[in-house]
């Protein structure tokens, strides 16, 4: 019998309903010669410190660093998710050939190798590599499985992340907690959350600090169209005021008028990254609500694989491409404008040298699945990037004019389009956004419809209009996703530098999950739509000495080694071995440090304000009345000690409460 594992019960029901597997087990499906089973995600993950030694269990200054000689994997301990894997187990040890039919990429490679190992599957393993969930590309992924030892290095790269990031949260968030937290404070520390963190206060301080200084604009208008001095901003008002003296009373005369053809092209296809920053921009969806609304778009065969961090296709794709376009419901009048018997190959579009484990994401041209409104605002945003793409080039003119008055310069510049090609595909709300958010700020542009001839004069009204510097702007969601996808360029080492471009701070899939971590770590709020540091988020990054553990500098060193891991021209043994000596280093460091403060910072760093009570005869509190309990999310749970705190909507709880543990604290 073949037994095929996929990520989740959806995806199984998907694989089975094509395989033919189509009778109904506990926790699998069978038919046809197969049994289709799945996981729920992570069934299994690293040991934690004390199931290795007991004594790791407590956090003291003796422990440290804590570096196992090797490491476990456990299976996670939830009721239903050790029933499953009793399932899986069973249906491995009676198997002839396991088919790995999880995510196509690192983390769902190693999320299936882990319950692999687990079970100790000893039969022949199968990949199944698929970008979509549509019935052809599952077929045809069936007939061309691939041998699973294809993918070893890309579960070594995992793995090696896997461990790197136990070790050094384990490591770093222990002594900093043990050093500054008061003990009463968990100070949690991440490669990826704490150099996030960091670029959020670094703004933060940026704009605090920021000094506005006083500048000059010197404009006229000739004929209701808006010139700007070619000089720019005039530091001095005296040398402003001598500008506007020197042109009042003459006339405007044009100089110059020249016009280039050119061409505009379509926005680029989505990566994950970029499918997020535009929904948050448009819609106002958070990173974490746009890769749930994706994700379900790709499990009701819609979209393409989410998790990706390429705008490109491959080229073997192209032969499929009308077939997708005919596919695409209610886009019709969009489609016919094309012709699909001699569709555009554009490298833009299809590069197999931009491409790595999956594509960019596309739709399937499937359309037999129900959508949320707000699944088919992400569906559109998808199908009218995809379809722009074969549309021609947005042709343009555009024209500068330059003017001088008494021998200062002017100069403004206007687009005219000549051909939208691409641009029909688009309402004009969102291409006024999309020119909104190209534009450059420094450059004097505009759109006007008079026609300048050379040398023509006539008279203006001049100003001069005094204006302050203004400080960077806090973080949106969309701005931070997009300065963690770009964090290389902090880095100072072009070779790291260059490791960063593709992946920057996190990964697409894991970027959503470290902001809401920071959310609930209590490092950051929410200010409207701008990210700010909490005090305790200010006040850790200000703690940390040890700068490699808040700047992108140590992702950029990962990135590097774990694609090179990847490419089997550098072992994950001496990637950990480093690590390790990384995490003794970090600690030693900050043994030796002499604190002047502790970290602690109540939960509720801005309480609401309470609308003011009648006084009433209860007692005042005794001094000797006990203080409520300072309760931090994601510390282990006081009772069972196996669950983690997690917040509610009244009281912080376990996370094992099912399992359970009746462990509670109220809010007030």
């Amino acid at each position: 019998m073949k037994v095929c594992i996929a990520e989740k019960p959806s995806v199984a029901r998907e694989i089975a309903a094509i395989l033919g597997a189509n009778t109904k087990k506990d926790g699998y499906l069978e038919g046809n010669g197969y049994q289709v089973t799945w996981t729920y995600g992570h069934l299994c993950t690293l040991k934690e410190p004390h199931d290795y030694q007991p004594e790791w269990k407590g956090w003291n200054y003796s422990s440290l660093p804590i570096i196992p000689t090797r490491f476990g994997i456990k299976l996670i301990d939830i009721d239903n998710y050790k029933k499953q894997f009793a399932v899986i187990q069973q249906l491995m040890a009676n198997a002839t050939e396991v088919i790995n039919c999880g995510d196509a990429g690192q983390e769902g490679e190693l999320i299936q190798r882990w319950v692999m190992q687990k079970a100790l599957c000893k039969c022949p393993v199968k990949r199944l590599w698929i970008s979509s969930l549509t019935e052809e590309s599952i077929r045809e992924g069936f007939n061309s499985l691939k041998d699973n030892s294809e993918f070893q290095r890309l579960y070594e790269a995992g793995l090696a992340r896997a461990i790197g990031d136990w070790l050094l949260g384990m490591n770093a968030t222990r002594i900093y907690t043990l050093k500054y937290g008061a003990n009463r404070q968990v100070l949690s520390i991440g490669r990826v959350q704490t150099p996030t963190l960091a670029l959020i206060v670094n703004r933060y301080n940026e704009i605090k600090n920021f000094i506005p200084e006083p500048y000059w604009e010197l404009k006229t208008l000739y004929r209701d169209v808006t010139f700007s001095s070619t000089k720019g901003k005039y530091k001095s008002e005296d040398e402003a005021r001598e500008a506007l003296k020197q042109i009042e009373g003459h006339e405007f005369e044009v100089t110059s008028v020249t016009e280039k053809k050119g061409t505009e092209s379509a926005p680029k296809l989505f990566d994950l990254t970029s499918l997020q920053v535009e929904c948050n921009k448009k819609f106002s969806f958070s990173a974490d609500e746009t890769l749930k609304l994706i994700q379900s778009l790709y499990e009701k065969k819609l979209t393409t694989y989410p998790r990706v961090d390429t705008t490109f296709l491959s080229e073997d794709l192209y032969p499929k491409m009308p077939a997708t376009l005919r596919g695409l419901k209610g886009y019709e009048p969009l489609v016919s404008a094309l012709n699909l018997n001699k569709l555009p190959k554009s490298k833009k579009v299809f590069d197999n040298a931009k491409v790595t484990d999956h594509h960019a994401i596309i739709p399937t041209g499937y359309n037999n699945a129900a959508m949320t409104d707000s699944e088919r605002k992400v569906y559109d945003l998808v199908v009218r990037h995809f379809i722009a793409n074969f549309y021609p080039e947005c042709k343009i003119s555009t024209t500068t004019v330059m003017g001088d008055v008494n021998g200062v310069e002017f100069k403004v510049t206007g687009k005219r389009i000549l051909e939208p090609g691409w641009r029909a595909v688009f309402n004009n709300e969102e291409l006024g956004m999309r020119n909104e958010e190209s534009s450059d700020d420094n450059s004097q542009f505009s759109t006007f419809n008079s026609q300048f001839v050379k040398g023509e004069r006539g008279p203006h009204t001049p100003d001069l209009a005094q204006k302050q510097t203004t400080p960077p702007k806090q973080y949106t969601e969309a701005t931070l996703l997009r300065a963690m996808e770009t964090a290389g360029k902090f880095v100072d080492n072009e070779e790291l530098r260059d490791a960063m471009k593709e992946n920057g701070i996190g990964r697409p899939s894991t970027r959503a999950a470290i902001i809401e971590t920071l959310f609930k770590r209590n490092y950051i709020r929410k200010e409207r739509k701008s990210f700010v540091p909490t005090q305790m988020g200010i006040d850790l990054i200000a703690t940390i000495q040890f700068d490699l553990l808040k700047s992108a500098e140590l992702t950029g060193q990962w990135e590097k080694k774990l694609r090179d891991i990847e490419k089997g021209t550098f072992p994950a043994s001496q990637f950990i071995n480093e690590l390790k000596q990384m995490v003794g280093n970090v600690v030693l460091e900050v043994m030796k440090e002499n604190p002047t403060q502790r970290l602690v910072t109540d939960v509720q760093e801005q309480p609401k304000k309470q609308p003011s009570k009648p006084k009433t005869s209860k007692p005042k509190a005794t001094k000797s009345a006990s203080k409520p309990l300072v309760v931090t999310e994601g510390v282990p749970c006081p009772k069972c000690g196996k669950g983690v705190i997690i917040k509610g909507r009244t009281a912080y709880g376990c996370s094992l409460w099912r399992e359970g543990c009746d462990w509670r604290q109220p809010f007030e």
